[in-house]
């Protein structure tokens, strides 16, 4: 009788014991020696108005493009050719007037000056890297880097001309 006691006391003592409500501690990953990278969160300066729809017609942007005079008059020519140039190489990220991969080039010459929309199409890895509207327009797009596409200077001004017509 008094080993059957023991072992139903027994019984309850660890009945009592696992079903305390005793907090479960998080394992840690094992690391083995390596070191995270560190993540940079790399911020818009104005949360408000989005990159694409800032108004800066001072910035000329950095690149090649230091100074650029248009026309009162669209170049219909040019623009053709711009369209064309735009509808090969362009359009997988771009559309019209909606933003899709890249921003809308619809209304653009409202927004920035003709100097930085050359420098954008011919340079966007250096204006990335040295304009700041330029990089909170990486951010707001998802980090989707306009993709260099090695155009001469006349086929951006082509384009340029094409966006006028917009």
């Amino acid at each position: 009788m008094k080993l059957i006691s023991k072992l139903f006391l027994l019984l309850i003592l660890t009945t009592i014991l696992s079903c305390s409500g005793k907090e479960e501690k998080k394992k840690e990953p094992i690391n083995y020696g390596r070191k995270e990278a560190p993540v940079t969160k790399v911020e818009p300066i104005d949360k408000s108005t989005p990159a694409s729809k800032k108004i800066d017609l001072t910035n000329k942007g950095v690149g090649p493009i230091k100074s650029l005079a248009l026309n009162e008059t669209i170049d219909s020519e040019l623009a053709a050719h711009g369209a064309e140039v735009y509808k090969n190489l362009c359009t997988a990220c771009h559309r019209i007037d909606k933003k899709f991969i890249g921003p809308a080039p619809k209304g653009i010459l409202e927004r920035r000056t003709p100097e930085w929309v050359m420098n954008m199409i011919l340079d966007p890895e250096g204006m990335v890297k040295n304009d700041p509207l330029a990089k909170e327009l990486l951010i707001e797009f998802n980090g989707s880097p306009m993709a260099n596409q090695n155009l001469s200077e006349n086929d951006a001004r082509a384009v340029l001309e094409y966006f006028r017509t917009l």
